[in-house]
């Protein structure tokens, strides 16, 4: 007996109907995905276009940005002058994408002088509810309002009163109804070609992050002294460090007296090391220097004088407090190795050579 199913049976007509509609609706829905969304279901690998990829999502999520700025949240202010007036810190929480996002702008506010730590909102529900205290404020992140690792977060901020502050792009969701400050994100399309990637939102979210902080900053009149506490290594701490910091003071100072022959003047400038010596007036306000560039000039008749007849009376010198890349840029630009720090009476109080900048890391 045959095993194969008549032409025309159910079977057949039912698999024939299936596989139809199957092919229908795929092919609407890459119509729809298409437009929608410019997928190139062709794959063009080319650098342009490849390119022109990056150029629109750039494009879109600037656009994004730019209407953001246009209409900012009704309460933008008011939380900037909540957490300007804080005793404790701000606890910044978050799950996935918002959870990033959310570390980023927690470090960006301890960085300008607003103490904030992140906390990740599972593990909240597992005893680090005992961070937050009511001195704190909350700002607590999720695109759709409607995140359920953020509900023990949301009942504890209302049950100890601690302030809320949500970000969301839906007005209407369970943490915007319960926040006492909504910082409502425009609803606006993903970059990605399906629409569903979190792209467009969380550089939304970063970008009012990032505003609210500086804000806050420059409310605070948070300046770069301030900003070089909390940065004190590397490049940033290098390029905002004062010449106080690296020059050298004390018995170290290559000190000479105008009198002082030069035999005595060569022994120390060799044992100080700094290739100068700096002569004074009898007051202690800098009278001269003396290079290595002095010497070769004089070298016929070296032995015979005394420092202050070959000290060049106009030497260039610095102040303590100016910033190190500033001497720096002056030490190339007249292309010397060492000068002296003086302070505002013309007194010096310390030597600083370029070396010592190169190794702060100031280049």
């Amino acid at each position: 007996m045959s095993n194969k199913w008549p032409e025309n049976s159910p079977k057949i007509r039912g698999n024939a109907y299936f596989l139809g509609t199957l092919v229908s609706s795929v092919t609407t829905v890459y119509s729809f995905l298409k437009q929608q969304f410019w997928i190139d279901m062709t794959h063009d690998n080319s650098a342009a276009a490849i390119t022109k990829i990056g150029e629109r999502v750039l494009n879109i999520e600037a656009d994004a940005i730019s209407q953001m700025a246009k209409g900012m949240p009704a309460d933008f202010a008011a939380a900037a002058q909540l957490i300007l007036g804080l005793e404790g810190r701000v606890i910044v929480a978050g799950i996935g994408k918002s959870g990033h996002i959310g570390r980023k702008i927690s470090a960006t506010l301890a960085s300008t002088g607003t103490p904030s730590d992140f906390l990740h909102a599972s593990e909240a529900s597992h005893g680090d509810l005992g961070m937050v205290t009511q001195g704190d404020v909350c700002i607590l992140i999720s695109n759709s309002g409607e995140t359920s690792e953020l509900g023990d977060l949301i009942r504890y901020t209302r049950r100890f009163s601690i302030p809320l502050i949500g970000i969301s792009s839906n007005p209407d969701s369970t943490l915007m109804q319960a926040a006492d400050y909504l910082l409502t994100l425009p609803k606006l399309p993903e970059a990605c070609a399906i629409g569903m990637a979190p792209t467009t939102s969380t550089t939304l979210t970063l970008a009012l992050g990032d505003a609210l902080a500086v804000a806050v900053m420059e409310l605070r009149g948070f300046n770069s002294e301030d900003f070089l506490k909390f940065h004190p290594g590397g490049k940033l701490g290098a390029q905002l460090a004062r010449v106080s910091d690296l020059m050298h003071a004390g018995d170290a100072l290559p000190l000479v007296g105008a009198d002082m022959p030069m035999s005595d003047v060569l022994i120390t400038m060799t044992s100080k090391g700094f290739g100068i010596a700096a002569t004074t007036r009898e007051d202690g306000r800098l009278n001269g220097v003396i290079t290595d560039g002095d010497l070769r000039r004089n070298m016929g008749n070296l032995m015979a004088m005394k420092a202050g007849e070959i000290a060049n009376p106009s030497p260039v010198t610095v102040t303590p407090d100016l910033f190190a890349a500033q001497a720096l840029a002056l030490l190339n630009d007249r292309k010397i190795g060492a000068l002296m720090v003086v302070d505002d009476h013309g007194k010096p109080v310390g030597v600083l050579q370029i070396h010592d900048l190169l190794r702060a890391g100031v280049a």
